[in-house]
């Protein structure tokens, strides 16, 4: 069984880079959706790099996610159906995520999630090379990460959640959107910069 199937996104991990990454990551979503109304910018778009290559595949807009035993879905999947209006579902995301969503990192899985359309080359070729390099470079900081890759079905809480998060925003978004996960090997990778 697959280690992301065995932990369903929560990681046992006390490696430092993994709280120092995870601290980063919900400080500057939290100011992302506070200062720039949830639209994706360097810290949450990661260059992707395949084995061997010195230029990225390009870059992906990744989500953190609840861990299962702190999970919002259900209330996402609420404020989703609650109205039609896209304008009133998105003030009502931001208003939700740049409240106190991001205040805990030890809540977070480590598992990052990305969506794809049906049909993508890019998660393709992605998945068929079963791991990367995730390149975070932002605000002075850079992080690589060393991850593996998981394509997650649907009944996976993480495939759920991210679902949830990305119809509020997308309330287009087909059902069969492809959800990847990168799970880090924390003891693989690296960073530089401010902590």
């Amino acid at each position: 069984m697959s280690s992301i199937a065995t932990q369903l996104g929560q990681s046992f991990s006390d490696h430092p880079l993994r709280m120092t990454f995870m601290k980063w990551q919900c400080r500057v979503r939290q100011l992302n959706m506070r200062e720039s109304e949830g639209r994706p910018d360097d810290a949450m778009m990661p260059g992707v790099y395949l084995e061997g290559a010195d230029q990225p595949l390009g870059h992906i807009i990744t989500l953190m996610n609840k861990s299962p035993g702190y999970s919002l879905t259900p209330e996402l999947q609420h404020m989703a159906k609650k109205t039609h209006d896209p304008a009133q579902r998105r003030a009502e995301a931001l208003r939700f995520l740049s409240a106190t969503y991001y205040q805990k990192p030890a809540e977070f899985s480590d598992v990052l999630t990305a969506t794809f359309p049906a049909g993508s080359k890019g998660a393709v070729t992605i998945r068929r090379a079963k791991s990367c390099q995730l390149v975070f470079e932002a605000y002075s900081q850079r992080f690589d990460l060393s991850c593996k890759v998981w394509k997650l079905a649907p009944h996976n809480l993480l495939h759920q959640a991210t679902m949830a998060h990305n119809q509020l925003f997308n309330p287009g978004m087909p059902p069969d959107t492809v959800v990847l996960g990168f799970e880090p090997d924390w003891s693989n990778s690296s960073s530089c910069g401010p902590s």
